[in-house]
């Protein structure tokens, strides 16, 4: 990788570093308090959501000419279908399992954009990805095998939770890559999570009947450094390296998944 070709990559690599972290940060607060995964993810983004305000307020869309009411309601989808819905179906799946095995699986979804991809753009899977996604699939397959050989039924049900989240996170990336560029990459990521967090306080007013204010120091602080390290920065970097100035976010993700 040399050159302008490289920074896609680089930015998507970081994201997904960043976002690893989350795991083990939800795991620690699991530890210290008796918290149920929506009043955790409540905490996350009500931490998160000020940033976006902020950065939404300064930032405005690139080619504002260019959007129509359309892309506003596509906007939306996407936002609850990449940061709402994937993030409850993560959070209720490490109840179930450990979060090295969350990370192998959650890690497929370079695998199911490049399905998608297929499925609804016609856009060609190379041999390289081919051999990327059986391999990917495989080792799943032996890992997730041997972790129910020794939990039982609760690996199934952790596995098939991650793996909707894999899936929804997917179709978040492929419908981003069209709307990115009107709203740039900086505003649509701001707009979707701002989507997102209101999308998880619904739920939680809705669903849960816990006292958010009821939860020790610890749990406040990791859902804070959730919030930043793993939620608000990762996901700009994410979003810039789908940014069609540098390359395609299939594209960014076809070479992440042949790395």
């Amino acid at each position: 990788m040399k050159g302008k070709n490289s920074i896609p990559i680089i930015l998507a690599v970081f994201g997904v570093v960043l976002f690893s972290a989350k795991a083990v940060i939800v795991k620690l607060a699991y530890e210290y308090d008796d918290i149920d995964a929506i009043s955790l993810l409540l905490l996350r983004m009500t931490f998160a959501l000020p940033f976006y305000l902020i950065i939404a307020l300064i930032k405005k869309p690139s080619h504002l000419d260019s959007i129509d009411k359309k892309d506003y309601l596509w906007l939306v989808l996407f936002g609850i279908l990449g940061y709402y819905l994937a993030s409850p179906f993560d959070f209720l799946g490490l109840e179930f399992i450990k979060a090295s095995l969350e990370r192998i699986i959650l890690f497929i979804y370079p695998t199911l954009v490049l399905i998608i991809s297929r499925l609804f753009h016609k856009k060609e899977i190379t041999r390289n990805q081919i051999a990327a996604i059986l391999i990917s699939y495989l080792g799943i397959i032996i890992t997730f095998w041997h972790e129910i050989s020794m939990t039982g039924g609760n690996a199934v049900l952790g596995g098939v939770l991650i793996f909707f989240s894999a899936l929804t996170y997917a179709s978040y990336l492929v419908g981003s890559g069209w709307l990115i560029p009107k709203f740039g990459a900086t505003t649509f990521t701001s707009y979707a999570m701002i989507i997102s967090c209101i999308a998880v306080f619904v739920h939680y007013s809705l669903i849960e009947h816990v006292d958010i204010l009821s939860f020790s120091n610890e749990v406040y602080g990791l859902s804070l450094a959730m919030a930043l390290l793993s939620t608000v920065i990762p996901s700009y970097l994410v979003s810039a390296a789908i940014n069609p100035h540098y390359s395609s976010g299939q594209e960014v993700v076809s070479k992440t998944c042949e790395v």
